[in-house]
């Protein structure tokens, strides 16, 4: 069979498949779970899957994390195999507003018509990747060694415009407690030891890092989450939670973070209060883009009729742990337009993955996958 024989194959197997595709998207939609609560998607998915011979299986790991995340393989005992990622929790308020039953849908479509139409040394995989809003499932995959063995990983997002390239930054959230000694602020005795004023004097350095110490590309922003119970009162503990990101993790790990939490430990040391951090999310690595999969997205989605931007490999607006996977495989993430001029975790984008145009654009985003998928298998060199 010939490359465009394979291609017209997966093509019309989505094609015959467009209304079933197009019933999950819906379903995914209407019945909106947040992260690592998404029972309703996972089974719907499975049996879609387990309907067309592919093997599943939910949970994957002993990590709690992972409840909710499934694998649907074909034929992967094959000398080489792809994968390729779903999201499908929704946000909180919004549902759908960054289009995740959208996600999921493109990729069962694209997995399906690869199993039917790759060339007979090539499996693949469906993996269901759970929390990507919240703890970022995909990290937890990558460390359990999920996607080791996979000669490539695809995904599609849906957006306001057709994108290729760019990267994502890297993010690593930080919460940093000051503890101090609470009294009545007109004690003539005792003035105690202010945790505000530490957390306070944090914030306003790290202001001052951004400009001064920090790389280009880091990112920081922080709220108070507790700030002391009473004016008249010392304020005995306080929060500062942050998110903390860099354009690339060693940026982010061995300059900017280290920075905060030296910081923080002087500015601790100057009031005599102590200090407690953590992070309350796992590392979100950057995104490595890879070219040979760049490249073919961008020859696919023209010739589907998606021409898109090319953005600059530095370019950055947000996370995602999509990035931790381009870490251990060569992955790519394009986006593909549901609606001109949308953005994510908006109303108007949780109706748009929910439309019909969403809905037959996620049909043709499958089938570029799929196509790009073979493209990548038949030219494949290691």
């Amino acid at each position: 069979m010939t490359l465009i024989e394979r291609e017209d194959k997966a093509c019309a197997y989505i094609d015959s498949i467009a209304d079933k595709l197009k019933s999950l998207g819906t379903y995914l939609h209407e019945h909106p779970e947040l992260g690592q609560e998404e029972h309703k998607a996972v089974q719907y998915i499975s049996q879609f899957l387990e309907a067309h011979r592919f093997s599943v299986q939910v949970g994957l790991t002993d990590y709690d994390e992972l409840r909710t995340a499934l694998r649907g393989d074909y034929c992967t005992d094959r000398p080489y195999k792809i994968a390729f990622l779903g999201e499908y929790d929704a946000l909180p308020k919004l549902g759908h507003g960054c289009g995740h039953n959208l996600i999921a849908m493109m990729s069962v479509g694209a997995s399906l018509a690869f199993s039917k139409s790759a060339p007979t040394e090539w499996g693949t995989t469906f993996f269901g990747c759970p929390a990507e809003e919240t703890i970022g499932g995909k990290v937890y995959m990558a460390d359990a060694g999920l996607f080791k063995g996979y000669e490539g990983a695809l995904i599609i997002h849906p957006g306001g415009e057709n994108e290729i390239g760019g990267t994502s930054l890297a993010t690593h959230p930080l919460e940093v407690t000051f503890y101090g000694r609470s009294c009545h602020i007109a004690s003539l005795t005792d003035s105690g030891i202010n945790a505000l004023d530490c957390a306070v004097d944090l914030y306003q350095s790290i202001k001052v890092m951004k400009s001064s110490v920090f790389p280009k590309g880091a990112v920081v922003g922080a709220i108070f989450t507790s700030a002391g119970s009473a004016p008249n009162i010392v304020t005995d503990h306080a929060t500062l939670r942050m998110t903390v990101r860099g354009a690339i993790v060693s940026d982010l790990e061995t300059i900017i973070l280290p920075a905060i939490k030296q910081e923080a430990q002087r500015i601790a040391a100057c009031y005599g209060a102590t200090v407690e951090m953590h992070h309350y999310e796992p590392l979100f690595k950057d995104m490595r883009q890879d070219e040979r999969l760049l490249s073919l997205f961008q020859q696919v989605m023209t010739e589907f009729g998606e021409v898109p931007r090319i953005l600059p490999d530095d370019e950055a607006d947000g996370s995602t742990d999509v990035g931790n996977v381009s870490y251990e495989i060569p992955t790519a993430q394009p986006t593909l337009n549901i609606g001109k001029h949308l953005e994510a975790h908006t109303l108007e984008f949780a109706c748009a993955a929910g439309s019909e145009f969403g809905l037959a654009q996620a049909i043709k985003g499958a089938k570029i996958m799929a196509v790009v998928a073979l493209r990548y298998a038949v030219s494949f060199e290691g």
